[in-house]
């Protein structure tokens, strides 16, 4: 008997169908892979899934028993789990009272075991792998760490059916790994897991089963297998894919971008010298709470350098403000695109001049004709989807709102560019085409400094490797010293070994 059957089950939004016909199934100890590009229908079957809404026609059933009106509290109680992409903890609250959301029974006016709540949250915590402070509240952590308070928060709900939503989006490697091992020992214990990624590599090791889905249909169900990588991308994306990592060789020029000995004590970053040139692309890899995000922020002046000196074109500067990096040619698209690299529920147009107002101003007034000429030109150039320049950012798939997050920076017209995790969370079709984009941009002349947990990424992208460790530089590699094993071993503060 399968622990979870959808059968025929459609979904509408307005005149969009989200879903058609769609039928699957899920077994006791079972991890069973869903792929598809962002827009395919992934996302609505977990809310089904979840009793967030309901499917307009189609069945959905629980060890047989067909479910009648779901909502999340019941699906909860019959053992689904959710784990989403973007985090949901509630910030002003602390780590254990996070854990505790859902887990404690109760009225409100019963005595709290504060202990014993932070010693559960402690030990679920443990079960992930994470080192947090379960006092910490939840605004101050860093998104890898909410992915894994999230994680640990389902764990404890004891769940029989978990669906995982991106759950390794913001994690590294390291952190990864020991989350699939999580995983494979809650399959032995006959928990099944519906497994949604867009990291092929993941599925191909942790999925017993795939199913694809294509603009709200399944296209396939294979056992994994059976399947390559290759077929699995054809089957998501209907046509092929030349090349994930683009990367071509292009003429450097001089260096526009250098650190020396640079620091910030706010940001725990202390000694960090590197540098970048024209057309170069320099790739920033480590493990999370390495520094990474830590540095982009000092060099855009989110949090200035305290010690050391930045020289852009060999000219010393201070960096105080993001006005001052503006200004300077620096540009710097954040790992968080819905908090920090667009505002959701304004246009196309609006956030694609966001940063370059003062550009289209005329005597303190916006000129409007000149921002949708910008905004058409960047829809057009990067193939952004949607209908107009004067659809909200909230209604497109993640590719298509980083590609607005990148337009946005371009339109300053930089000549550094910051780019942290630019491919989390989107399509394997969508992350080619950024990909495709970020070589042009380097083509062009920009300074890219690539941030990305994604190793393979980084190693397929850049010109240079730099890895970082407790907030310093601990080793550079170039060329074919640049491998994965070079760069762990880095991370992890030993010195790799060199090929004779």
């Amino acid at each position: 008997m399968s622990l979870l059957r959808l059968q025929d089950v459609s979904k509408a939004y307005g005149g969009v169908r989200a879903l058609r016909a769609v039928s699957f199934d899920l077994r006791p100890g079972e991890i069973h892979a869903l792929v598809g590009e962002n827009g395919a229908g992934k996302s609505t079957l977990v809310r089904i899934l979840t009793g967030a809404v309901e499917a307009d026609s189609g069945t959905v059933e629980i060890e047989g028993r067909r479910v009648e009106h779901a909502d999340p509290v019941a699906m909860r109680a019959l053992g689904v789990a959710p784990i989403y992409q973007q985090p949901a903890l509630l910030p002003d609250l602390t780590v254990a009272e996070n854990v505790a959301m859902g887990l404690e029974r109760g009225g409100p006016w019963r005595r709290i075991d504060w202990p014993g709540r932070r010693e559960r949250a402690r030990q679920l915590l443990a079960r992930v792998g994470a080192d947090i402070d379960v006092d910490a509240p939840a605004h101050g952590l860093r998104m890898a760490e909410q992915q894994l308070v999230e994680i640990a928060r389902a764990l404890g709900a004891d769940a029989r059916i978990l669906l995982m939503d991106e759950p390794t989006a913001a994690l590294t490697d390291r952190e990864a790994e020991r989350l699939f091992e999580r995983i494979r020992g809650l399959r032995a214990h006959g928990v099944g897991v519906v497994y949604i990624s867009h990291r092929l590599e993941e599925v191909a090791s942790l999925a017993d089963r795939v199913s694809v889905l294509r603009d709200g249909e399944l296209v396939a169900t294979r056992e994994m297998a059976e399947v390559d990588r290759n077929e699995l991308i054809r089957l998501m994306v209907g046509r092929e894919i030349q090349a994930l990592f683009p990367k071509r060789t292009v003429p450097r020029g001089d260096v526009v971008l250098a650190a020396e000995g640079l620091g910030c004590r706010a940001s725990g970053i202390h000694g960090v010298s590197f540098d970048v040139r024209a057309g170069e692309i320099v790739g920033f890899a480590g493990l999370v709470g390495a520094g990474r995000t830590e540095l982009a922020r000092v060099l855009f002046g989110l949090t200035p350098a305290d010690e050391g000196v930045i020289r852009l074109r060999g000219a010393a500067v201070r960096i105080s403000t993001p006005a001052e990096a503006v200004g300077l040619g620096l540009a710097y698209l954040p790992e968080d695109r819905r908090r920090h690299g667009i505002i959701a529920e304004m246009s196309i147009a609006a956030n694609t001049t966001l940063a370059a107002l003062r550009t289209i101003s005329r005597a303190g007034f916006l000129d409007f004709a000149a921002e949708r000429e910008i905004a058409a030109s960047y829809q057009q150039r990067f193939a952004i989807k949607a209908p107009s320049i004067d659809a909200a950012v909230a209604t497109l798939s993640g590719g298509n709102q980083q590609k607005v997050a990148l337009a946005r920076w371009l339109a300053t017209r930089p000549s550094v560019l910051v780019l942290d995790e630019p491919t989390q969370g989107v399509d394997v079709g969508a992350k080619a085409e950024i990909h495709g984009l970020i070589v042009d941009l380097a083509a062009q002349g920009l300074a890219i400094l690539l941030i990305s947990s994604e190793l393979p990424e980084v190693l397929g992208m850049s010109d240079r490797v730099v890895v970082m460790r407790a907030g310093t530089v601990a080793g550079g590699l170039d060329g074919a010293a640049a491998t994965q094993e070079a760069v762990m071993t880095l991370a992890l503060g030993h010195q790799p070994r060199l090929s004779a």
